[in-house]
């Protein structure tokens, strides 16, 4: 495992973290003994830093992660968690939400503690009920040990946040698709900049990047290579190229995508592609950009669906059918799945949107949900 240097604390950081938001499920809840396996085993083979929030897995991230690192695992690792800003109504809340959370994990401090799901809107909002004045006496008191911030908005105000507060790091999404989305490139770069370690989410773009069998048109790109690498590799590899990132979260459910994750950590370096092989991501980024329909990650924010619609779901299927060009599999998956035949949840499909809009404000990734429900519902279900 290669260790990256926090800059403003001198901690040294697995280029890998063990994100907490994808955790193997059965029977619609985490399978716990498998978690708390693969949680352990990640950290004997060199993980440190681990990421969960307090509304992963619908509140039982954080419960699961603290029953992961008892025995002696707590003090091998550095935990990160976030306040959940969109619950917060007052300053009272953030100590009540932090106090909680540390019950939770079962530990008296946060390593690494971030301010949730910022945008310009929303720090604002959480600024002006006294986050600053919170974070500080929450590092003054030991409770939080480095205060952070994850982003999901806009570049400029990305920009603005960095300079409001003395930041140790920041967290924001970035993959060869994304580098001039949200903070994107000139956002990490001005990060840096301050001396502010990064922490990336969403390498593999909620997984599309990473798909075992990459559409053809991407495998004819990769093939040009005379280096032969997975999607999976093509994607982590060109994250870590950038010398500005401090860690790279992967939410981690499958051995052996853990043990090949943890494989290419231990061997990418900064500024080791080359000319050619930057071309030929930039070539694979080009033709996604092309079959790609709607830029979901399957992040779940916007979740639960008042119309009871699985809305991630819907967008994934409708997404494979314009990558793999199997039009008749891809919806026989949607009825299936999204439909609520091999589920307990009921029938999720996109027909089913009433239009109500409470998905609108809860999206990263600002897709216009209720219209393309309406597209997906056109195409899928004929």
């Amino acid at each position: 495992m290669h260790y990256r240097t926090m800059p403003k604390n001198g901690d040294k950081l697995s280029a890998l973290g063990f994100g907490c938001m994808r955790l193997p499920m059965t029977d619609g809840k985490i399978d716990e003994q498998r978690a708390v396996s693969q949680i352990r085993k990640s950290i004997e083979d060199g993980i440190n830093y681990l990421d969960t929030a307090w509304p992963y897995h619908n509140g039982e991230s954080e419960p699961l992660l603290g029953k992961a690192l008892k025995d002696g695992y707590r003090e091998k690792v550095k935990i990160a968690t976030k306040l959940p800003t969109w619950l917060v109504t007052s300053r009272e809340d953030m100590d009540k939400f932090l106090n909680a959370q540390l019950e939770r994990l079962g530990t008296d401090h946060i390593d690494y503690y971030l301010v949730h799901g910022l945008s310009g809107d929303s720090w604002d909002n959480i600024s002006a009920l006294g986050v600053m004045e919170f974070l500080d006496k929450a590092v003054e008191d030991g409770r939080i040990i480095n205060a952070g911030f994850s982003f999901h908005g806009e570049s400029e105000d990305f920009k603005r946040i960095v300079d409001a507060y003395p930041w140790v790091f920041c967290q924001i999404q970035y993959n060869y698709l994304d580098e001039h989305f949200q903070a994107g490139t000139s956002g990490l770069e001005y990060a840096a900049s301050k001396d502010i370690g990064v922490i990336i989410m969403e390498p593999l773009r909620g997984g599309c990047l990473g798909l075992a069998e990459a559409p053809k048109e991407v495998a004819e790109i990769w093939g040009r290579s005379e280096v032969k690498r997975t999607p999976v590799e093509w994607a982590l590899r060109w994250v870590w190229n950038h010398p500005e990132v401090t860690v790279v979260l992967s939410g981690m459910n499958n051995e052996d995508h853990i043990s090949e994750n943890m494989r290419i950590a231990s061997e990418a370096e900064p500024e080791s592609l080359t000319a050619d092989e930057l071309s030929l991501i930039k070539q694979a980024a080009d033709k996604y950009r092309e079959l790609m329909q709607v830029g979901c990650t399957g992040c779940g924010y916007c979740m639960p669906c008042p119309a009871g619609v699985i809305i991630p779901s819907c967008f994934d299927y409708f997404n494979r059918m314009h990558m793999f060009g199997d039009e008749k599999e891809a919806k026989r998956l949607y009825n299936i799945f999204a439909g609520g035949t091999v589920t307990q949840r009921g029938s999720g499909l996109a027909s089913q949107c009433v239009g109500c809009g409470e998905c609108l404000t809860k999206c990263p990734q600002k897709i216009r949900i209720p219209d393309m429900l309406e597209r997906v519902a056109r195409e899928m279900e004929n």
